[in-house]
């Protein structure tokens, strides 16, 4: 359940990367329908904790350097890793579709790093997309790094939601997709979240961190080369992870 107030602070923050430039207080309004009275309180705050600002007096807010700094000591604290990032990078280039690497947020599994493919029809996956963690062959790539009972708690939670005519519907079905995948020794999606999307992930077992490597692009193209995919993604984590390559195994 979403706590109103932050995804407020959230969606302004995105308004202003979309609008780049100051807003005043009767368009932040204006823009969310919010009462004058939220708006000013929220707008308030954050000057009050020196996040907004006003570039010219009387011209509109607009968010301060601040965020920056942050924003890089957090990430500092916990980089994504230089091979990781050519990992993806290469396997891009060498498959022609878009990679991704995917942590877990809650009951989402989230992209921290995307290559995207430069075919005209590809898939997007910005940094931060969400999707659910039961639904895709990434989050089943991540789920099964986890614990029986780590997994047990995640997927009681989750809502089984039909978004195409192959989602997976129940927990025993994801247990047993899962199951099968590590059998198999790769997870697929074939449109089971997305409509025509295919995609094939794997899990990184690194120390300390579960996160999936993930190839995806229209199923037409991707289910025919499923095969030649894996390989590439086999060899490129090789390449670069050599101290301590992934592969699909129960955990």
């Amino acid at each position: 359940m979403d706590v109103r107030q932050v995804v407020n602070v959230l969606e302004l923050l995105e308004f202003f990367a979309e609008r780049g430039r100051p807003a005043s207080l009767a368009e932040v309004a204006k823009h969310f329908g919010w009462p004058r009275s939220s708006a000013f309180n929220l707008l308030g705050t954050l000057v009050n904790r020196g996040y907004l600002y006003e570039p010219r007096a009387r011209e509109g807010y607009y968010p301060s350097p601040s965020w920056g700094p942050m924003i890089q000591r957090i990430d500092r604290a916990a980089p994504v890793p230089t091979e990781l990032q050519n990992l993806i990078v290469s396997l891009c280039h060498k498959t022609n579709e878009t990679t991704a690497l995917v942590g877990i947020s809650g009951m989402h599994a989230v992209f921290i790093a995307t290559a995207e493919s430069q075919q005209a029809i590809r898939y997007a996956a910005p940094v931060g997309k969400l999707v659910p963690i039961h639904a895709t062959a990434t989050g089943r790539a991540l789920l099964s790094q986890l614990s029986e009972q780590e997994r047990a708690s995640i997927l009681r939670r989750a809502i089984f939601e039909r978004y195409t005519q192959t989602t997976l519907l129940s927990v025993d079905a994801v247990e047993n997709e899962i199951a099968q995948s590590l059998q198999r020794g790769y997870f697929e999606g074939v449109g089971e979240f997305t409509h025509d999307l295919g995609g094939i992930a794997l899990p990184l077992n690194l120390p300390n961190r579960h996160l999936a490597l993930l190839v995806a692009g229209p199923v037409t193209r991707v289910h025919p080369r499923r095969q030649e995919i894996l390989n590439l993604m086999q060899g490129e984590i090789s390449r670069h992870l050599p101290s301590g390559h992934p592969t699909a195994s129960a955990s």
